[in-house]
């Protein structure tokens, strides 16, 4: 009895020893992956090089192209996107990034739906394309996915992730038998990821309404959009638009935040709607 009760308690020191190894290792390389970023004028941390960022894009594209169907087949319309979505580009920093922008009109008419691969390529869905009214809601769109790439967010996210799997690995290791502690500490940590991933979504409509703004469009279309997306969303048509993005009404008082920064006496006339 003395015996195992010793070991049982060598046993639990040694668990301790390499969960706080786990930990320890996670935290080093998390807090030592921290970069300023020129767009956003903020430091973050990131887990790759925009090299490498560019490799998984283009790795990755032809899977997500293949999944919502294909390309759409109509090339005025893909032009238009390719038009729009370039211009954004070339007017604001996102052209003095290393980015390689590729904009793909897809061929799913059912999903609403937009998204963009870390390196540049930006999606949206002929389901989506299909419920905007204008140019300028169209540069909304891509606008915001822009965003999401010159910010740098599926680095950040992945920096993140790496950061909380080796944490919540040496809870694993550390864990009482029930797992309970371990359970508990995998919700927090999709918590904590949620609550990124929602920061995410505001500060690309902010670095939307910025290159909307740059490239001469109406940064009100944007608002348009949100609402586009709300009664899209509560109808019978499936919207992943807002699966893990913030409130639309936070967003548009956000938006309306941000337009008035840019123009604090109004938005001027003459601007492409």
């Amino acid at each position: 009895m003395i015996g195992g009760t010793g070991n049982s308690r060598s046993f639990g020191k040694t668990r301790l020893i390499i969960a706080l190894v786990f930990i320890g290792f996670s935290l080093i390389s998390y807090l030592g992956s921290k970069e300023y970023n020129p767009v956003t004028g903020e430091e973050q941390y990131i887990s790759m090089t925009p090299r490498q960022e560019i490799a998984l894009g283009l790795q990755a594209a032809p899977e997500m192209i293949q999944q919502y169907g294909g390309l759409y087949p109509n090339q005025e319309y893909q032009d238009m996107v390719d038009n729009i979505g370039l211009k954004l580009v070339r007017n604001t920093k996102a052209a003095e990034t290393e980015y390689q922008f590729d904009f793909h009109l897809l061929n799913d008419r059912e999903t609403i739906n937009a998204f963009a691969l870390p390196g540049g390529q930006i999606f949206i869905t002929a389901a989506l394309f299909g419920k905007l009214k204008t140019e300028a809601q169209l540069a909304g769109v891509l606008g915001h996915e822009i965003g999401h790439v010159v910010a740098r967010h599926s680095a950040q996210q992945m920096a993140k992730s790496n950061l909380t799997q080796g944490i919540l690995q040496g809870v694993l290791v550390a864990s009482d038998p029930s797992g309970t502690s371990a359970q508990a500490a995998q919700y927090i940590g999709q918590l904590v990821n949620m609550k990124f991933g929602r920061d995410d979504e505001l500060e690309s409509d902010k670095i939307g309404v910025d290159f909307m703004s740059k490239s001469g469009y109406d940064p009100t279309a944007l608002i348009g959009v949100m609402q586009i997306l709300a009664e899209a969303s509560g109808g019978r048509s499936q919207s992943e638009f807002f699966s893990t993005h913030p409130n639309p009404d936070n967003r548009v008082e956000k938006i309306k935040l941000e337009i008035r920064k840019v123009y604090p006496n109004g938005v001027p006339a003459g601007l492409i709607k």
